[in-house]
């Protein structure tokens, strides 16, 4: 039986777990067969009289403490806990008592034994004597507390392994009137008093990784204040919180420290000016003291330690290996991990590897180590229940997989040990005591084989989990079987030669981490967001101040932590998305009405606005005719284009010409490119109407005013002539300038020959006076 066999996303089928009880029957049957009455058990283990193993839960029996968790010779073992009578009855001759039952043979036996936790059923003798803690009577729903100490040499412990430690619960009832097992918790006993020649080379990883709390916009200030999605990393930071537990805890163990560098990135920004979004508007956020106080901590504790700083926001690796591929989101990565490093080295004066990736729960596949490896990484952390192997112990952790690759396999049993909920003291201590027991029973598999074995938890552990796990590794302080060592060195161990080193199928990729992933759709958003953004970079004059916020936003979005978080991902996704699209549209085109163009040709302006705080250039302005039959621009052309510069908070008029070849309306086009040829922003279509005029109406139009020219210059001449005659004391009515008075009857009257006709002094046909018009006279031309 392959103690290192487990498989990830299933359980043991009832067939397995069969094959396994009837193992652990062969090794260690005085525990199943049930000494009820102590035969076959050291002296100290007999029971003063028979008892009864009924199986019954009628009183839950919760193990608080354990003291110490690995007692060695010479020590007093403490317990303490409550009983609660969950039956219908009160229950009278209530006693507690330790039963200790034989030692286990391996971590099978141990997963076995932990499944029947709270059975009564093959229970061991109690140590009995003075060892016991009774209650008159136990009344229905009331706990009663307990507290047990018995000496290490009262136990019965000989050879160094894995005991079974059970606290019982018997008593009377009215129906059943004898002494019965109604309770029992079983837990586990290590026990190694004398360290091992040979140490297990324990490696355990500390995670520092949170959601994603920051947006991409920032304040149009120059420090750019950021804002904040929401105010919850506040919380987590705080006295008490998870992640303040976790560097404080840390900061006691001999852990190997793993940090997703957008955490230090947002509790950075926290610690200067900050608004957090608060409906339509922003507030002013105000937990600058406990994000300093965090992070001066975190720097403290990670002094001189080992640090793996992920790719920047944690990407989801599986996703991007499942989904992603077509969407150009590999391309990410590279600056991902780039950035990690400057950022962890920045904020706390500590140069992180970069050489790791960490796919969601060490599930891997093919694909997904392909996109690991592109990250630049070239160490896998994955799971024993992933790459399995059929070796009747557990291998160390570094196996090479081909191409230069290390595939580091943490084991899976003690790596999920604390993943269910730890805030009952009863439960956390259980899980602490089955770690504690797991690793003594690896380490006796192969006692002359030291290994280098890898704890990887759970990415985001709860305060109270991230507790159980330092309870835990500091019962192991003693290095009896254990020895602390850093993820850099666990990979670096010489591998198993026995160990697989093949990469699993995508096939058996777990499908319920598969329906985690985030969907297709998610990465072509991503990618249009991506496209957005570089068109709004190539026109700004200072692209610095959107290119960063934006490209975090963009590695945001395909966190990890959204995991199991569809809708709160999506909404992320479209809270950049429109805000970008809420930029770029602060420089657009000015709608235009109806333009009329009469002649031949004229102006045809169009507006661009530039609404941004910085200016814009790199623009072109194309305007194109849609009938260039009827309207041509700038000259010939059917398109015509304008360089386009604008400082920020202007607008700008560009000038075209349009020539009109025919009357009627003509669609004009206007569009904004960015110089490499992409369309930037929505286009512009209004209407021209072409008013053009024809030779024959310019026919009319000229002899119309020609017929104005000649009638001017003979009014001009009337004139002259009557100015001659006044002067000379003639006539200067009309009837002279004319030539002489005419009879009624249309006949010229006779000539009056005794007077003379001032007329006759100039006559009709004398030239024209060249002086200019007198002042104030009109002259039409």
């Amino acid at each position: 039986m392959a103690e290192a066999a487990d498989f990830q996303g299933t359980g043991h089928s009832p067939a397995r777990r069969r094959l396994r009880r009837t193992a652990s029957l062969i090794a260690g049957a005085p525990l199943l067969a049930g000494l009820v009455a102590g035969a076959a058990t050291p002296a100290a283990h007999a029971a003063p009289a028979a008892v009864t193993a009924t199986g019954s839960r009628t009183v839950d029996v919760s193990l608080d403490t354990l003291t110490p968790s690995a007692p060695v010779k010479g020590d007093t073992l403490t317990v303490s806990g409550t009983v609660t009578n969950e039956g219908k009855k009160t229950i009278t001759h209530a006693q507690v008592d330790l039963r200790v039952g034989p030692r286990l043979s391996g971590r099978t036996a141990i997963d076995d034994a932990a499944e029947r936790s709270g059975n009564a059923s093959g229970a061991v003798a109690p140590i009995g004597g003075t060892y016991k803690v009774t209650f008159p009577k136990l009344t229905t729903g009331i706990p009663q507390d307990f507290s047990l100490s018995v000496p290490v040499s009262k136990l019965g412990l000989d050879e160094d392994g894995v005991y079974q430690l059970g606290v019982s619960l018997t008593g009377q009832t009215s129906s059943a009137p004898y002494d019965q097992v109604l309770g029992m918790r079983r837990t586990f006993l290590p026990w190694q008093p004398e360290a091992t020649e040979k140490k297990t080379q324990l490696t355990t990883l500390w995670p520092l990784i949170s959601t994603t709390h920051l947006s991409a916009e920032t304040g149009s200030d120059d420090q750019q204040t950021p804002v904040f999605e929401n105010d919850d990393l506040a919380t987590e930071l705080a006295t008490g919180g998870r992640l303040e537990q976790m560097v404080s805890l840390g900061n006691e163990l001999p852990v190997t420290w793993v940090i997703d560098p957008d955490l230090l990135a947002t509790a950075d920004a926290m610690t200067r000016d900050y608004r957090v979004r608060s409906g339509k508007s922003t507030i002013p956020g105000k937990h600058q003291a406990v994000a300093n106080q965090w992070l001066n901590a975190l720097e403290k504790a990670v002094q001189g330690r080992k640090v793996i700083a992920l790719p920047f926001a944690d990407p989801d690796l599986a996703s991007l290996a499942h989904r992603g591929k077509d969407s150009g989101a590999l391309s990410h990565l590279q600056p991902a991990t780039d950035v990690a490093g400057k950022t962890v080295e920045t904020i706390l004066h500590q140069k992180p590897s970069v050489d790791f990736a960490w796919p969601v729960d060490g599930a891997i596949d093919p694909s997904i180590v392909d996109v690991a490896t592109s990250a630049g990484a070239h160490k896998v952390i994955t799971r024993s229940d992933s790459l399995q192997d059929n070796l009747p112990y557990t291998p160390s952790a570094a196996r090479p997989i081909g191409g230069g690759t290390t595939a580091v396999v943490a084991d899976t049993r003690l790596s999920t040990a604390f993943q269910s909920d730890m805030t009952s003291a009863g439960s956390s201590t259980l899980a602490v005591q089955k770690f504690l027991a797991q690793t003594l029973a690896l380490t006796l598999q192969v006692p002359d084989n030291e290994r280098s074995i890898v704890v990887a938890p759970q990415r985001m552990p709860t305060a109270a989990q991230a507790q159980s796990m330092a309870r835990a590794l500091h019962g192991l302080d003693p290095e009896r079987w254990t020895e602390p060592a850093d993820l850099i060195a666990a990979a670096a161990a010489r591998p198993d030669d026995d160990a697989t080193t093949k990469v699993p199928s995508s096939s058996r990729y777990p499908r319920k981490l598969r329906g985690q992933e985030l969907p297709s759709e998610a990465f072509g958003e991503i990618r249009g967001t991506q496209d957005r953004l570089d068109n709004f970079k190539a026109i700004l004059s200072s692209p610095d101040r959107v290119a960063a916020p934006f490209a975090n936003a963009i590695d945001r979005a395909m966190s990890t932590s959204w995991r199991g978080e569809p809708d709160g991902a999506q909404r992320y996704r479209n809270i950049v998305d429109n805000y970008l699209l809420g930029l770029t549209a602060e420089v657009q085109l000015i709608e235009k009405s109806v333009l009329t163009l009469s002649g031949r040709s004229a102006t045809i302006p169009v507006t661009v606005q530039n609404q941004l705080l910085q200016g814009v250039e790199n623009l072109v302005l194309r305007l194109k005719s849609d009938n260039p039959t009827r309207l041509k621009i700038d000259g010939d052309r059917t398109v015509a284009e304008r360089p386009i510069k604008i400082d920020g908070g202007h607008s700008q008029s560009v000038k075209f010409t349009g020539a009109g070849n025919a009357n009627g309306p003509v669609q004009v086009t206007a569009q904004l490119y960015t110089v490499d040829g992409k369309p930037y922003g929505d286009s512009m279509t209004f209407q021209v109407k072409v008013s053009e005029v024809t030779p024959t109406v310019m026919l009319v139009i000229a002899g119309g005013v020609l017929l104005l020219v000649l009638a001017g210059v003979k009014m001009y001449s009337q004139r002259k002539r009557a100015v001659a005659r006044k002067a000379a004391g003639g006539p200067t009515d009309d009837r002279a300038e004319a030539g002489g008075a005419q009879d009624t009857d249309g006949e010229p009257a006779p000539e009056d020959t005794d007077s003379e006709q001032p007329s006759d002094l100039t006559p009709d046909t004398g030239p024209e006076s060249g002086d200019p018009s007198g002042a104030g006279e009109k002259v039409d031309r």
